[in-house]
């Protein structure tokens, strides 16, 4: 009498990400995380294990590039203009800008964010890390502005977002390498427009493209700074 196999994990947990949070890894990546958890390992470790690796991976080499998954191959037809997209759509995003502040504001801001605090009106607050979901990206409160995102699907295509509306967790407080899944989302003129109904935030954080981030952000500010004093004379 032969002994009933248990179900292969990966497909467990692969689907567990797929309901969970619109995640699909590929088979590869997510059976070379699996190979280095204890055999025994219950499956709710396993999956909060996967799903934080994956909120730190680059999905582009991380997550199938697969429709609905992605965005289309004409996302950036500027002739289109407004279409939508019902995804969901898995994105990190790899720049970020506050469209409503000035230069020396940004600035001002990303040095707060640095020392721990950020803004809210007049009031300085400390911003608070928290995990959701398994990620580790920073979240703090928001100062008002609306916000330019560079985002990335696991294709590698890159796509311009604009908040219409503010998202809670949207601002320069929130780690590059953050994933967000897009749903129902607009895209007009080739640029995705992002409300609070169409975003969720995963959170997550690539450390190395973060601190690089932090670092060519500051001196790209400072240099047009510097560019624009030299025009006026």
């Amino acid at each position: 009498m032969t002994t009933p196999t248990a179900a292969p994990l990966g497909p467990q947990i692969s689907a567990l990400l797929l309901a969970n949070k619109s995640l699909v890894p590929t088979p590869a990546w997510l059976a070379t995380v699996l190979s280095t958890q204890r055999p025994a390992a219950p499956l709710t470790a396993l999956y909060q294990t996967a799903l934080f690796r994956l909120l730190a991976s680059d999905i582009t080499a991380s997550l199938s590039p697969l429709a609905p998954h992605i965005f289309p191959p004409d996302s950036h037809n500027i002739a289109l203009r407004l279409r939508r997209l019902p995804g969901p759509i898995v994105v990190q995003v790899l720049d970020i800008e506050d469209v409503s502040k000035s230069r020396w504001e940004q600035i001002e801001a990303m040095e707060a964010l640095e020392r721990g605090e950020g803004t809210k009106g007049r009031e300085i607050v400390r911003v608070v890390a928290r995990e959701e979901g398994g990620g580790d990206g920073a979240v703090g409160a928001k100062a008002g502005g609306l916000h330019k995102l560079l985002l990335q699907d696991a294709r590698g295509v890159r796509v311009y977002g604009m908040e219409v509306r503010e998202v809670d967790g949207v601002g320069l407080a929130m780690s590059i390498g953050s994933k967000m899944v897009l749903k129902d989302v607009c895209v007009a003129r080739g640029v995705v427009l992002l409300e609070p109904r169409t975003v969720t935030l995963l959170g997550g954080k690539m450390d190395a493209l973060h601190k690089g981030w932090r670092e060519g952000r500051k001196a790209s500010l400072k240099a047009a700074i510097e560019a624009s004093e030299r025009e006026r004379g």
